[in-house]
């Protein structure tokens, strides 16, 4: 009788310990959190679907239709490793913390954006706000400048299978009076 006890009681314990690592082990799959880390191509550039391309430089990555994307702890880098056919030889890489702070990046005197990020809790979702300030033509006075700026609010959303990600981007400027809004999908090549 007390070998049956014994017996039982070690398969007991054998059982609850396979149940544990398994429940573990699934965790552990499940807490694996989403990444926007890998190289991205879209068919267009985020700034073409609203137009406003000529709000950035050459070297920023609103321009690019190709962007490289590394996401570490708090921050993400994005850079546009790849030139676009047609496109100046120029790449840049802008590093956002996901602290929500509004912070400087400029590629050159005549631009001057500004830009804070925010990340889901699920790390799924990203907003970037920013603000690009720079000198454009007057109407009708081509050779009198003006200090414009464009103020644009862009969501990104990476897909379940990580293999996709989408951009939903609004714009507003002191030069036209509505807002423009548009999506932008980039897919892994990498």
């Amino acid at each position: 009788m007390k070998n049956k006890r014994y017996i039982l009681s070690c398969l007991i314990i054998l059982l609850m310990g396979l149940v544990s690592i398994t429940v573990q082990a699934q965790q552990k799959k499940a807490t694996q959190h989403a990444d926007f880390s890998g190289e991205w191509k879209a068919k267009e550039s985020i700034s073409m679907g609203g137009n406003i391309v000529c709000s950035y430089d050459a070297a920023d990555r609103m321009v690019s239709k190709t962007i490289k994307i590394v996401e570490q702890g708090d921050f993400i880098t994005i850079e546009n490793p790849k030139t676009d056919e047609g496109a100046p030889l120029a790449t840049s890489q802008e590093k956002l913390v996901f602290d929500g702070k509004t912070r400087q990046i400029s590629h050159n005197k005549d631009n001057e954006k500004k830009a804070s990020v925010k990340l889901s809790n699920d790390r799924r979702t990203m907003t970037i706000h920013s603000i690009v300030y720079f000198m454009t033509a007057t109407p009708y006075h081509v050779n009198e400048q003006m200090k414009a700026f464009t103020n644009v609010t862009e969501v990104w959303n990476l897909s379940k299978d990580g293999k996709s990600i989408s951009v939903l981007a609004k714009a507003k400027s002191n030069i036209w009076n509505e807002e423009r809004s548009w999506e932008t999908v980039f897919d892994r090549i990498n």
